[in-house]
């Protein structure tokens, strides 16, 4: 097995791609984004707004994720830095967006 050398430490990028992930997460199914934007939920219009721009975060969140695995568990990644890094990249880049569009999505149901 190779070991990628980067400046930094593969696991950095790696637990922040898990913290977004969380964040995410927990915006989404713990009820935060509901909380948020619509106090709580007590809107059943504001809550199924959210509820669609959550879902389209999703998509975002699920490339992140399978990036984010890719960069670890193909061979290609694993032994080459440049190619670990564009994924971590892009999965980091993915997250970012998820959670703008849920932010965003959140801000327009107010």
């Amino acid at each position: 097995m190779a070991r990628v050398r980067l400046g930094f430490s593969p696991i950095l990028p790696t637990i922040a791609s898990f913290l977004l992930a969380a964040l995410w997460t927990l915006s989404v199914f713990a009820g935060w984004g509901l909380e948020a934007f619509c106090a709580g939920g007590e809107t059943p219009a504001c809550e199924r707004r959210l509820t669609a721009f959550a879902s389209v975060s999703g998509l975002f969140a699920a490339v992140a994720a399978c990036l984010t695995a890719a960069a670890w568990v193909l061979p290609a990644a694993r032994q080459d830095e440049r190619t670990f890094t564009r994924f971590m990249v892009m999965s980091g880049v993915a997250w970012i967006a998820a959670e703008g569009v849920l932010f965003l999505g959140g801000v327009l149901t107010k």
